[in-house]
């Protein structure tokens, strides 16, 4: 038995959804003929009261078509500092767009509207970059899997409306914060002008992220992406996963964040363990004491079948998912209480 704790990408498909993938109607995506991808992207569309989606084969495509559509080279896009488009896009902001971020200090991956405020280079002021763009995460990845509060994301969309910015989220993990929260997808719609929401990591699909928005700013949402080569064809294969996925799927996270915090209850109770991070959803982000050494630390789990990731900074991460079972769940606990440093 292996206990992959890596990330929730390290998902397989379950029988259930293997049985939909076969047995979805197919068409060319690039003709917009594939059934099973328009029927998916019309619902998420709706879910999120929105008139345009578009499927994509990941988040980090669907992330950059965004960034894109918002802006042109030389702008400046605010995003906290530990924003997934920032640290884990392969600097795509710069060279698919030509803008540059401008990082806020926030906490846990997030920030508040104010910040936002003091982030803006004026307009007329041409030595700086011409802000175009706010971009949030929700969840927070490198925060811990932290929740936005939906009252300081309504302020920034004032503060967007007033100086004239687009609006993105990053919602790689949003159901996980619609579920912790007891959110829906429409109160997030009716903020953002543009959303990506992941289908391969809390929801276990095999790949792919979808594009929601408004119709003007995604008009061009298929020519960013062909650019990108995005363009596929029979993938209503891959979009009926997302359709089982959401009928099935969404209210077992509530499973997967009870298991993260009763990992974090057991690492605070560990002797060589400093510190470990708020948990609100299925993210786990913990430090070992200085004289504690990481490498020694991951090598005694792994030797035990049990995988965990570094960050980097002396932080590690556990993220719960749908394939982590109760079973594996007891042992890992127990393996946690007996090891020894």
């Amino acid at each position: 038995m292996i206990i992959d704790l890596r990330s929730d990408t390290v998902t397989k498909p379950t029988l259930g959804m293997l049985e939909a993938m076969m047995q979805a109607k197919v068409g060319d995506d690039v003709y917009k003929e594939d059934p099973t991808v328009n029927a998916l992207e019309e619902r998420l569309a709706n879910m999120f009261g929105k008139p345009s989606a578009m499927f994509f084969p990941t988040g980090t495509m669907a992330n950059q078509t965004a960034i894109k559509l918002h802006t042109n080279p030389g702008d400046q896009v605010i995003c906290d500092k530990d924003a997934h488009i920032y640290h884990y896009e392969g600097g795509g902001a710069s060279f698919n767009s030509g803008v540059s971020c401008k990082l806020i200090q926030g906490d846990r991956g997030m920030f508040t509207a104010e910040q936002v405020l003091e982030a803006i280079n004026p307009p007329d002021f041409y030595h700086s970059p011409l802000t175009t763009l706010v971009e949030v995460e929700n969840t927070a990845n490198r925060g811990g899997g932290s929740c936005w509060d939906f009252e300081e994301l309504k302020k920034i969309r004032t503060v967007c409306d007033t100086n004239n910015l687009g609006f993105h989220l990053d919602g790689a993990r949003l159901w996980n914060a619609l579920v912790a929260k007891n959110e829906t997808a429409k109160d997030y719609g009716q903020l953002f002008d543009t959303i990506s929401v992941c289908l391969s990591k809390g929801l276990g699909c095999p790949i792919g992220s979808v594009l929601i928005g408004d119709e003007k700013i995604m008009q061009n949402a298929m020519r960013i992406r062909k650019i990108f080569g995005g363009g596929m064809r029979q993938v209503g294969y891959l979009a009926a996963a997302g359709i089982y996925a959401l009928d099935n799927h969404i209210d077992r996270l509530a499973e997967d964040h009870k298991k993260a915090k009763e990992i974090g209850q057991v690492l605070s109770d560990l002797s060589f363990i400093k510190k470990v991070e708020t948990i609100e959803t299925n993210i786990v982000i913990f430090e070992l004491l200085e004289r504690t050494d990481e490498a020694k630390f991951l090598k005694s789990l792994e030797d035990k079948n049990i995988r965990l990731s570094g960050m980097g900074q002396g932080k590690l991460r556990i993220v719960t998912h749908l394939d982590y079972t109760d079973e594996m769940h007891d042992r890992f606990l127990s393996t946690l209480r007996i090891l020894e440093l």
